[in-house]
């Protein structure tokens, strides 16, 4: 578990930046977000869902050489760089999803499928990670909570594949619809 500063977030249809001063290792992450909507602190996990609002796409985009190099397993740094999170296209609550556990999840780079599963392959259900959570901090309205990302990362590849500027990433699940950033040097 890792927090992402809130100058992290960005949304649908803008840019990803890539900081100049490095890291050379992006990674992306298709991931699917839970947005809470009623605040909790040790919630049953069968109580969790009665404190989502609801989901959209996320991006959970990764300095691997900062992650696994440079901060030596600090996770923080390496997925916190402004324009990291992006979010979007749209929010779509948790009554138009009947089961948020088996969603297809895509991620594509310039029309190129990279990942392609289903929220069915989590290792942890919506309604587990939620309670989980929540035993450890207090979940507030506007809380996002990123359930973690299918095969197919950049850094696991053969060779390696991490994005440059001129890239576009794009990450899709079903029934909330499809994210897309440009990436760019700052």
């Amino acid at each position: 578990v890792f927090i992402k500063a809130n100058t992290s977030l960005t949304g649908h249809d803008t840019n990803i930046l890539l900081p100049a001063a490095g890291p050379d290792q992006v990674d992306y992450e298709g991931e699917l977000a839970v947005i809470i909507g009623k605040a909790g602190k040790n919630i049953k996990a069968s109580e969790a869902m009665n404190h989502v609002l609801g989901y959209t796409c996320a991006n959970d985009v990764s300095a691997r050489d900062w992650q696994f190099e440079k901060q030596k397993g600090q996770w923080t740094r390496g997925k916190g760089f402004d324009t990291f999170c992006p979010l979007g296209p749209c929010l779509v609550t948790r009554d138009e999803i009947p089961d948020p556990n088996r969603l297809s999840i895509k991620t594509m780079i310039n029309e190129k499928v990279v990942q392609d599963a289903s929220t069915a392959s989590m290792i942890y259900d919506i309604a587990t990670i939620v309670s989980d959570l929540s035993h450890s901090l207090t979940l507030l309205p506007g809380t996002v909570i990123l359930t973690g990302t299918p095969e197919g990362v950049g850094f696991t590849r053969q060779p390696p594949l991490f994005l440059r500027e001129g890239d576009r990433v794009s990450v899709t699940i079903e029934g909330i619809g499809t994210l897309a950033n440009a990436v760019q040097r700052e």
